[in-house]
């Protein structure tokens, strides 16, 4: 059945400019939570109609995959999450989702699809980062007739350019362009955040075995400011605990207004998260959920996150970018991996709009660090940075935190060949709290425009663009889909009893049942996970 979806002015003003673009790269940088992905979905639907064209999108992690997949859902898309280019045919799917790292794997075999496709490139600065990942970017999709590049944060690399994207002096040139100011004038896009900054005083022992006691206001570089840093962020200490406290009673605060609102601790690095996740338990008496990258079931703990109530959410990188989690109002970062990109997409996760929630501003907790302090100001001054390509790495920004890795490489550079001797003694925070604010935004969108209404027409069958290209038959196309949608429809009858019959909400059940099954959408599930789901939702309405 054909509907009618609302798009945002700046949405149908950047499909306007696509649609009268005939090269076949298109390069949008749009500000997290402004829908760029329903714009690609959208742009993608034209494509498919017009040209008969498959669909790939590639994103930068396994998550993401059902993200998309969802979203695709919604807007009448099916696509696949398994896929890999071994498999001869895909008979019940527009196409497919995949990761960097996949496209990576067999870049030869991504090309006989990507010849005949619609090519989605999410977050295509990560090609700019690792260049294997542009190298096979090149090799898999440069014979595609169509290309979308997408962007949620300005960026800059300052390694290799980024494959597809064009460059003026240097400078890599968006297509559209559509900022945070943008979106917080335009209203009802996305929340203005908070950086309220928490100072202090911390005393370590440094490489060398030298002792420092410093505040956030004494004047350190290089080394000792990134062990300032450590030292503030150290769970055995008295700082984090007081920030966790906190950032937790505000989080209490919001949540009498908006109930489930949640709260994100943004780690250092896996032990480090495991250490915060037992403080919070200790001081708060809440249990957090924890989801680092060398959890098989990370994926699913965001996603039973996500749909539930719990108070705390505790990641390294995985909920850096792009993860979709609306109900996060609150953030603490906890992380010495600063930069200012990293710091950009921290406070992308805080700030996606929810309707009827009226004013819903959000807060991300950070050390005062003067290097955190400065990105904070520039993301509440709007300011948009160049996007420059190939530039030394010793023209980076003053305001440049060391990383661990990048650490090491300083010591190794003054002939240090002892062991580290580093160790935090203690961190206390100050009662001051000072905080950098975007500003608010006046305008709401114009809610009653009718050229923003735009007709979802039918699709042509699921899977008959990929069965015309690859091969497989159309009758088993058309049964295949038509079999999806009988095993949705019995995944949704047994939801409903199972909600009757435990007093669970629809969200707890479908989340539950996920895990059984080993998925994380049902939007995004093939037919063998979706006659799993049905086996694991029977098995369970037998126990209750």
């Amino acid at each position: 059945m054909s509907r009618v979806i609302k798009l945002r002015p700046w949405q149908k003003e950047a499909l306007s400019l696509y649609e009268k673009k005939d090269a076949a790269d298109f390069f949008l940088v749009a500000t997290p939570g402004a829908g760029k992905t329903t714009f690609a979905l959208l742009a993608a639907r034209s494509q498919i109609i017009t040209h008969n064209l498959a669909l790939i999108v590639v994103v930068p992690t396994a998550h993401l995959k059902s993200q998309w997949a969802q979203a695709a859902a919604f807007l009448g898309l099916q696509v696949d999450t398994n896929w890999t280019p071994g498999r001869a045919v895909i008979s019940d799917f527009h196409g497919v989702v995949t990761t960097y790292q996949q496209v990576l794997s067999n870049p030869n075999g991504f090309m006989r699809l990507g010849r005949h496709a619609f090519v989605i490139i999410d977050e295509i600065h990560h090609a700019g980062d690792d260049k294997s990942w542009g190298t096979a970017l090149m090799t898999a999709f440069s014979q595609s007739p169509k290309r979308l590049l997408l962007s949620g944060t300005p960026f800059r690399s300052d390694y290799a350019a980024i494959p597809f994207v064009d460059y003026q002096d240097d400078l890599a040139v968006a297509d559209f362009e559509y900022g945070y100011s943008d979106a917080l004038n335009e209203g009802h896009v996305v929340r203005p955040i908070y950086f309220p900054r928490v100072g202090g005083e911390m005393e370590w022992s440094a490489n060398d075995g030298s002792l420092y006691m410093a505040t956030f206001d004494d004047a350190l570089v290089g080394n000792l400011a990134n062990q300032r840093l450590r030292t503030a962020l150290s769970p055995e200490g008295d700082w984090l605990r007081e920030v966790m406290q906190q950032s937790n009673a505000k989080l209490q605060q919001i949540r009498k207004h908006h109930r489930d609102a949640g709260g994100l601790v943004i780690a250092s690095d896996q032990e480090h998260a495991r250490k915060i996740k037992t403080l919070i338990h200790r001081e708060l008496g809440l249990s957090a959920a924890l989801a680092v990258s060398d959890d098989n079931d990370a994926s699913v703990v965001i996603e039973r996150y996500t749909n539930s109530d719990q108070h705390w959410l505790v990641a390294v990188k995985m909920v850096s970018e792009g993860v979709d989690i609306p109900r996060l109002r609150v953030g603490v970062y906890a992380t010495t991996t600063a930069t200012e990109l990293f710091f950009r997409q921290a406070a992308g996760r805080l700030v996606r709009f929810v309707s009827g929630l009226g004013n819903q501003p959000a807060y991300l907790y950070i050390p005062d660090d003067p290097r955190l302090r400065h990105f904070a100001q520039n993301i509440a001054q709007a300011r948009y940075h160049s996007i420059k390509r190939n530039q030394a790495p010793d023209q980076e920004e003053d305001f440049q935190l060391f990383s661990e890795n990048s650490e090491q490489r300083v010591m190794e550079t003054e002939d240090f060949q002892q062991l580290s001797l580093f160790s935090p003694i203690r961190s206390v925070a100050s009662e001051d709290i000072a905080t950098d604010v975007f500003f608010e935004g006046s305008k709401e969108a114009d809610s009653d425009d009718p050229s923003l209404l735009i007709e979802l027409v039918d699709l042509p069958r699921e899977g008959d663009q990929i069965s015309h290209i690859l091969g497989a038959g159309e009758g088993k196309v058309h049964l295949a889909a038509r079999e999806l949608n009988n095993l949705r429809k019995q995944n949704a009858a047994l939801v409903k009893r199972l909600v009757d019959k435990t007093g669970l909400s629809y969200a707890k059940v479908n989340a539950e049942l996920n895990m059984k099954a080993g998925l994380t959408s049902v939007a995004a599930a093939g037919i063998k996970q979706l006659q799993q789901r049905i086996k694991e939702a029977e098995r369970w309405l037998q126990h209750v």
